[in-house]
């Protein structure tokens, strides 16, 4: 499966993070469903690993309507509540109450801006950034960019989107392309 190809520090020899280097990080995302997928996962992995997210993104999937904002935003008590006892997810009552906050924030903005895509896309500008690095320790936690992105949602009412959750997410929707320049995906144009 991984072949000969070299591939960013990260990833090492697992199965699913190749899979979810070489078909999804740093790929631009245009659907919004995605976004909010990624918002939502990139939130639940705060104070832990991408890779105990990346595990249970099938119970994510299941637990949180398909990653459906409108049926998430509408979640009540009893559904959090059982969503606390949900061993396909991390049962932290914070990180699941902030899912259905920002659920309700993201219709918000998709009611304001159209999409959520047409929102997020202009703090990169429209068009991704392609920072082609030549080592994983040049890649930053944050940027001027995630700062902005932080703060503006937090102002629109999302939590657990501080500037290295931010970054994460851009860089999870492509736009950032953070590949390392000896990546086989390294400084390039999906």
């Amino acid at each position: 499966m991984s072949g000969t190809k070299i591939r960013c520090g990260w990833v090492g020899l697992k199965p699913h993070l190749i899979r979810y280097h070489d078909e999804e990080w740093g790929v631009p995302v245009h659907d919004d469903r995605k976004h909010f997928e990624m918002l939502l996962l990139e939130g639940a992995q705060a104070g832990l690993t991408w890779e105990t997210i990346l595990l249970r993104r099938e119970g994510y999937r299941k637990a949180f309507a398909g990653f459906d904002p409108a049926v998430v935003a509408r979640f009540t008590q009893r559904k959090k509540a059982a969503l606390l006892k949900d061993v396909g997810i991390i049962r932290n009552r914070l990180k699941i109450e902030a899912a259905v906050t920002n659920a309700q924030a993201f219709l918000a903005v998709q009611l304001e801006f159209g999409s959520f895509d047409r929102y997020v896309w202009r703090f990169v500008g429209g068009n991704p950034r392609i920072n082609g690095w030549k080592a994983l320790s040049q890649v930053p936690a944050i940027t001027t960019e995630s700062d902005a992105l932080s703060k503006d949602l937090k102002k629109r009412g999302f939590r657990f989107v501080g500037s290295t959750i931010s970054y994460a997410y851009m860089q999870a929707v492509g736009l950032v392309n953070d590949h390392t320049r000896d990546c086989f995906l390294g400084g390039k144009a999906f």
